[in-house]
């Protein structure tokens, strides 16, 4: 493997919210700071990937970034505020807004599916950011959501990002659904999962019909999740805690702040 592929992959699986703790380490390891511009593609292909979200200049929320609504030359667009906005990808940074309404035949089917899709994640997410893009010619509707939560001091951060494509004469939804989070405190655990979603709401349908599926499916992934967590918790890492101490008698974890650690648990005397 070159050197640019291995930087490359360094950043391209770099945790949410951390790219800039990534490419500082890059940079101190090799102490080279020129090393920035020849990392220029995969901080793009890293920022579609992610849906990377931006203030606009003078703009009250975030935008995306994504693959479906890229102008080409660094240029994106926003089909709720209708602009359009270069993006720095090393510095994740917007400028030069200008107004951009995109073409499609589905326009009213697109602001009918942002209408409701703000509501669901309203709902849902403390802080989410949502796109609806025309792709493939017109001919289908890119639904994406992409939810961020991080906490540095905690040692945590977590994206939840979703992205569904909509076939308004098939009636069609296929999707995936993608959850990272890192904990990091004293150690180092990720949580990578997906889910692939595939719907179905019959041709014509309006976009509230297609964002209640888009709920279902999503509520019922969460719950998977919730149950996964509880199962791991009484099973494996259960498991991995030594279930009696030196005396053979179990502990009552309810008091565990009432023993006396020396003497109660290791069965030492007191002095």
């Amino acid at each position: 493997m070159s050197k640019s592929a291995a930087l490359s992959s360094f950043i391209e699986s770099a945790p949410p919210g951390e790219l800039n703790d990534v490419t500082k380490a890059i940079k101190s390891i090799l102490g080279d700071d020129s090393v920035h511009s020849e990392l220029t593609p995969a901080f793009e292909k890293y920022n579609e990937t992610q849906f990377t979200t931006v203030k606009l200049p003078g703009g009250s929320g975030e935008v995306l970034v994504s693959e479906h609504n890229t102008l080409g030359d660094g240029r994106y667009y926003d089909s709720i505020s209708q602009t359009s906005f270069e993006f720095d990808h090393s510095k994740q940074t917007a400028s030069a807004v200008q107004s951009y309404v995109p073409e499609s035949g589905h326009a009213d089917l697109i602001k009918s599916l942002t209408q409701s899709l703000t509501t669901h994640t309203q709902e849902h997410y403390p802080k989410c950011s949502i796109g609806v893009f025309p792709i493939e010619d017109d001919s289908q509707l890119a639904i994406l959501t992409v939810a961020n939560k991080y906490s540095p001091s905690n040692f945590w951060n977590g994206r939840w990002r979703s992205s569904y494509v909509y076939n308004p004469s098939s009636g069609s939804i296929t999707g995936t659904i993608k959850v990272d989070v890192h904990y990091y405190e004293d150690g180092n655990v990720r949580l990578l999962t997906n889910k692939d979603v595939s719907a179905s709401v019959g041709a014509n349908a309006t976009g509230g019909d297609v964002v209640r599926q888009i709920a279902v499916a999503e509520k019922k992934y969460q719950e998977d999740l919730n149950k996964a967590f509880a199962s791991l918790n009484e099973g494996a890492f259960k498991a991995l805690r030594r279930q009696l101490p030196i005396t053979r008698q179990k502990i009552e974890w309810e008091k565990i702040s009432g023993y006396r650690v020396g003497q109660d648990i290791g069965g030492g005397r007191s002095r």
